[in-house]
């Protein structure tokens, strides 16, 4: 692609970095900047750089927060006793628009995949274990996505909290094996969140 300004070129090359974001799609975002306002382009650069600098991660169960204590776990009306497990902070929003869960949230930042060279000690499992001993969770339900890394991380976690007393269970089969959960529908993701499984059920079937 052959562009009349290395400036133009260089802000095109950075916004393909972003993922699902070709070099044409990026020219179309650079060019549609350049015919705004330099003050909006001010705001929009100033927006991505304070998000950047200043966004936290919840001490607690790190979702995405503007505090060191994330909304989710701070608001008093959700069942504090109840902890979904997911991957990735995408699973939680998945979960969120479904509005049929009242709990709080657990992210692990993956799942335990060896091929990939993520074992369980590169994920936030130990501070899980951690936190269900000190708040004394009622119930662990498990929503990550229904494939053989998830299997195994589930496994994992779960033989991590035989000596605990608190029920675990794991999002029912209405999301495909192998499937995403932050591309199910959300009637179909609130189903399998309503009607969860125990997880040696799950794990043994």
């Amino acid at each position: 692609m052959q562009l009349p300004s290395s400036l133009l070129e260089n802000a095109v090359n950075e916004f393909s970095k972003l993922p699902g974001i070709g070099k044409k799609t990026a020219l179309r975002l650079v060019l549609h900047l350049l015919k705004q306002e330099p003050s909006e382009v001010q705001q929009f650069s100033e927006t991505i750089s304070r998000m950047r600098e200043e966004i936290k991660f919840c001490q607690r169960c790190a979702n995405i927060s503007d505090a060191d204590i994330c909304s989710i776990c701070a608001n008093r009306m959700r069942n504090q006793q109840l902890i979904c497990v997911v991957e990735n902070i995408r699973d939680v929003i998945a979960v969120e628009s479904t509005q049929q869960y009242n709990g709080t949230y657990h992210v692990l930042g993956g799942i335990i995949s060896p091929l990939d060279g993520v074992g369980p000690d590169q994920l936030n499992i130990d501070a899980l274990v951690s936190r269900i001993q000190k708040e004394e969770t009622e119930e662990l339900i498990f929503a990550l996505n229904p494939n053989i890394q998830g299997d195994t991380t589930i496994y994992y976690i779960q033989k991590k909290l035989q000596v605990h007393s608190c029920k675990i269970t794991t999002i029912a089969r209405g999301i495909a094996f192998g499937g995403e959960l932050e591309y199910a529908d959300e009637m179909t993701l609130a189903r399998s969140i309503s009607n969860r499984l125990p997880v040696s059920q799950y794990v043994n079937g």
